[in-house]
């Protein structure tokens, strides 16, 4: 059984919150040897259809890195997840040595322990920053007003014009483009 657990949930408010913010984010899926294939290439299928950009990693054993390194180039980056999903593993294999100290999964709970406590800058090249982040297993987006909420959700870009009032909730109105895309299959009633 793969460990810790993914948390789509907590994924997809990170995608929201980095729109928020104006940050273009990267979905990095790590540990790509303890995942179920199926699972993952649904996964990548389903956000690179939002729009979103998906590289898959092995970070213990270089596989995929090839294709997370030009991304980091003239960036500062930021590798964010809870805990024990490789983001000191990543930025070990970035260095090719112990940058970062790697953690464990628990036995008692089945998720990452905290190794890293506070946030770490690398520079990794001119221009070039890298923070490894401490883990977490909540996030907050209470900063986002509900009523703006829906605008960070770029699947809807398409089918927001066909719903029948402004300020539509895609929830209990009769005409709405969303839920009538989400009836269609062409948005994800439920991501994974």
């Amino acid at each position: 059984m793969k460990l810790p657990k993914p948390d789509y949930i907590l994924l997809d408010k990170q995608l929201i919150f980095a729109q928020f913010v104006g940050i273009h984010p990267v979905i990095c899926l790590n540990k790509m040897d303890l995942a179920d294939s199926e699972e993952m290439q649904q996964v990548k299928q389903t956000y690179e259809k939002i729009g979103y950009s998906v590289i898959e990693t092995d970070a213990k054993t270089g596989k995929g890195m090839e294709k997370l390194l030009p991304l980091l180039e003239g960036q500062t980056t930021a590798f964010s997840g809870n805990s024990g999903v490789g983001k000191s593993t990543l930025t070990n294999g970035i260095f090719q040595k112990e940058t970062s100290k790697e953690g464990e999964i628990s036995q008692k709970n089945q998720r990452g322990k905290n190794t890293t406590t506070s946030v770490m800058l690398y520079k990794i090249g001119a221009n070039s920053y890298l923070a490894d982040t401490p883990g977490f297993s909540t996030f907050d987006i209470s900063e986002i007003p509900s009523e703006e909420l829906e605008q960070y959700f770029p699947e809807f870009d398409a089918y927001r014009e066909k719903c029948e009032y402004k300020g539509c909730q895609h929830q209990k109105e009769k005409i709405c483009g969303i839920k009538q895309a989400v009836e269609e299959g062409k948005i994800e009633k439920r991501k994974i």
